[in-house]
């Protein structure tokens, strides 16, 4: 074969033989993908998947498909038997259940705020700038998709949630002023979790170790460290001990770099108090679950009263609050509560 001339041997992984094996114990049984996934109560599209190795198939399930279809226990041997290196590969495009499951994320954002303490308002503009453009249907069910994922913070046992944002990300006005305020107010209810903690990074950070983008570093409930990069197109999966490794020590040098939470809770809250025009309350409650609808969201029901001073109707944006990192942290800090996320 001549250097760099592709063989035409397609390449076959653990997951496609898991699945073939699947498929192969389901005809046997004489069921058909839609019979298998209302007995296992999943979607006849996840037994599809699985078979097809686009999917990978999870122990609790392969012990459920086992008993289900009589096969004492060899799918569950197959998936514990699943080279490391193969593990997490094919669920690249389903990060999201790795997400619901973690024991702790780490996540680092630049431009925009993080999905899982996004409101409705802010990721429905946020979809609506995509190119080429989404139809409007597409938006509704990607916004609904993504308020679908913070039913992470309502589950128990809690994760531990650990989240850097630039600072130009409070500064930068998605959609209309009052989608930004309705953000802003969530955002700082979100840093009242007893399970979330927030660090903002000052806009004049010198030597600043996230110049080359987001990152997500995620434990999951095995232990085991992944990390998750997003891209234009798709997003990177890693799950090799030297990847997650350099990654690990790049959140751990970002953390060092950003605001205390203390400081950056007095920044957000000075913030607030300019954008309002008034004192930011005292107290927050918790971020109240928020799903899909087509009136307002639960936390747009939460902020619209309208402040005692409400600013001119092309009022101040959060880019014209000249609130900064540095403002913000000239009072005293204080020590912050532990926040420590790291996946051990």
């Amino acid at each position: 074969m001549q250097p760099g001339k592709q063989s035409g041997i397609r390449r076959v992984t653990s997951w496609q033989l898991v699945g073939a094996q699947l498929r192969h114990f389901r005809k046997l049984a004489g069921l058909t993908q839609a019979a298998l996934a209302e007995q296992a109560g999943v979607g006849e599209d996840t037994i599809a998947s699985i078979e097809q190795g686009r999917r990978a198939l999870q122990l609790d399930m392969a012990i459920q498909l086992d008993e289900l279809l009589e096969t004492k226990g060899v799918l569950r041997v197959a998936v514990e038997r699943i080279p490391r290196k193969e593990r997490y590969q094919a669920l690249v495009k389903d990060f999201v259940q790795y997400e619901q499951n973690a024991a702790s994320l780490l996540w680092y954002e630049s431009q925009l705020v993080p999905g899982l303490l996004q409101t409705e308002a802010y990721a429905r503009f946020i979809f609506g700038c995509n190119y080429p453009p989404l139809e409007e249907d597409e938006i509704e069910k990607r916004v609904a998709d993504r308020l679908d994922r913070q039913k992470i913070l309502e589950r128990k046992p809690r994760p531990i949630l650990h989240f850097i944002l630039e600072e130009s990300i409070l500064h930068t006005e998605m959609g209309d002023p009052d989608v930004m305020r309705e953000q802003l107010l969530h955002l700082r209810r979100c840093m009242d979790l007893p399970f979330v903690s927030i660090q903002i990074m000052p806009r004049n950070t010198p030597r600043h170790a996230g110049l080359s983008g987001p990152l997500i570093l995620l434990e999951t409930p095995d232990h085991d460290g992944l990390a998750y990069v997003d891209g234009q197109l798709r997003g990177e999966l890693y799950d090799e001990p030297a990847d997650v490794s350099a990654l690990m020590q790049r959140y751990g040098m970002l953390r060092s770099q950003a605001l205390t939470v203390a400081e950056s809770t007095r920044l957000l809250d000075a913030l607030l108090d300019a954008l309002l025009g008034e004192t930011c309350p005292a107290q927050h409650t918790p971020p109240p679950a928020r799903r899909p609808s087509t009136g307002s969201s639960p936390a747009t029901a939460t902020v619209t009263a309208e402040p005692a001073s409400k600013s001119p109707t092309t009022g101040a944006s959060p880019a014209t609050a000249t609130v900064t990192a540095e403002t913000a942290s000239k009072s005293p800090p204080t020590p912050p509560p532990s926040t420590s996320a790291t996946p051990r």
